[in-house]
């Protein structure tokens, strides 16, 4: 199979891959079936997005060396702002393209059985750990061609397991740093929650360089057990010229067991997200809190899901959008009850603020019901800024640019205000502003 024009990705370049990176043999054969997979399976349906012009597959390299670091004060000032660099009891990995930088692990969570490596060291290292939950509980190999072809691909990504009855109580980083213009990214971060347990993971991804063409296949899957909690945080902060697929799900297994999700999807390219929470047991708890500014030419798709199995389920969804320029989204919000989830709860807000003529927004709830013994709302509303509030604030001296400023705050801060990480509050009001001068 050749996937684009300059690199052919074959089985014989898939198994010396795996070799070269020492992979065991479950790894090496479920790229080799997922290649074969991808050839005949269709592309994702978005709803009301055509990607058929999409570029997914066409990539000049698999990858590219980078060094690591010998300090986190080699990285650029952008990427260093992300980090808390005087603290020397972080939890932190860098990666620079596909490259495993910087890996710091308290040596007491390690103690307590936390482990926390790229992912392609935790396949080596942990091998039966890894093969237990990749692609398996969270996103399928077979969904589609881009999952398939994640399968095939990966490249990146991190491994987040925490044991039975441990607490982390420090957030545990990730940034993800793209610096080639030549390479694609095929991302894999897996997190495990074990009984009784509980994390916080913040990632970001950051361009420090803004190809014509590049392509990003990235894949999160969060695995909680009875009565364990994951916190997931993520600021995505990809140029103009990354084509992106990102897809980040949580499998809510155990009883009582809690997954929250704080997304700002800052990516300046063309973008498809999905976010899905699968609450299986009873009494789970999902909440995903969504901000987005989309602005240029780019055309994005954001659908999040929380489908409920478990009895006495809740799940929230809350996203907030703002559309400047030519820039066009579609936000879809599913609220899922399955028979049998009696006393559950699916609720979901979705708003969506233009800021000029040509730029377009469509937010579309939708609950899907199949048990009579529950609760459901929904919310939805596109629009423009409000002339009245403009004039207000103009009427008190205020530049309009400034005062369109404030109003984009206004609309966001709800949202922002509720994520539960600091850090990726202050990232995310950071590249706001950037984005709405």
């Amino acid at each position: 199979m050749t996937l684009g024009t300059k690199l052919s990705v074959d089985q014989e370049y898939l198994k010396s891959f795996s070799e070269k990176h020492q992979e065991p043999a479950w790894l090496k054969n479920l790229r080799l079936q997922a290649l074969e997979q991808a050839e005949d399976l269709p592309m994702p349906k978005p709803d009301k997005t055509k990607i058929t012009n999409w570029n997914f597959t066409n990539f000049a390299k698999h990858t590219v060396d980078n060094e690591p670091l010998s300090s986190l004060e080699d990285l650029t000032d952008e990427v260093k702002a992300l980090i808390d660099v005087e603290n020397e009891d972080k939890t932190l990995y860098v990666q620079r393209d596909q490259t495993p930088a910087y890996l710091s692990l308290s040596q007491e969570l390690k103690d307590k059985g936390v482990i926390f490596t790229d992912i392609l060291t935790a396949a080596r290292e942990h091998s039966d750990l890894v093969e237990k939950y990749f692609m398996k509980d969270g996103v399928k190999v077979d969904e589609h061609k881009l999952t398939a072809l994640h399968a095939a691909l990966v490249n990146g990504g991190a491994f987040l397991y925490v044991p039975k009855n441990v607490q982390v109580e420090t957030p545990v980083q990730a940034v993800y740093v793209h610096e080639s213009n030549d390479t694609a990214l095929f991302n894999h971060v897996l997190i495990v929650a074990e009984d009784h347990s509980s994390v916080t993971y913040v990632e970001n991804y950051i361009s420090t360089v803004n190809p014509k063409d590049a392509v990003f296949n990235i894949i999160s899957e969060v695995i909680t057990g009875d009565n364990a909690s994951v916190t997931y945080g993520a600021v995505d902060n990809l140029s103009s010229g990354v084509t992106t697929y990102v897809n980040r799900r949580g499998a809510a297994r155990g009883r009582d067991s809690k997954i929250e999700w704080a997304l700002g999807l800052m990516n300046d390219g063309d973008t498809i997200s999905e976010n899905t929470t699968n609450l299986y047991g009873d009494g789970t708890y999902g909440d995903t809190k969504t901000v987005v500014v989309g602005r240029g030419e780019q055309t994005e798709n954001f659908t999040t899901q929380i489908i409920h199995f478990g009895k006495a389920s809740e799940g929230y969804i809350l996203k907030h959008g703002v559309m400047k320029d030519s820039a066009s989204s579609i936000f879809n919000g599913i609220g899922k009850i399955e028979h049998g989830a009696s006393k559950a709860n699916a609720e979901q807000e979705s708003r969506v603020l233009m800021l000029s003529e040509k730029a377009r927004g469509d937010a579309n709830p939708i609950l899907l019901i199949d048990e009579d013994d529950v609760t459901a709302g929904h919310a939805a509303s596109v629009g423009r800024v409000d002339p009245i509030q403009l004039y207000y604030l103009m009427s008190r001296g205020i530049p309009k640019e400034e005062a369109e400023r404030l109003v984009i705050y206004g609309f966001l801060a709800p949202v922002v205000n509720e994520l539960p990480i600091e850090g990726v509050k202050k990232q995310l009001v950071s590249v706001i502003e950037r984005k709405v001068k």
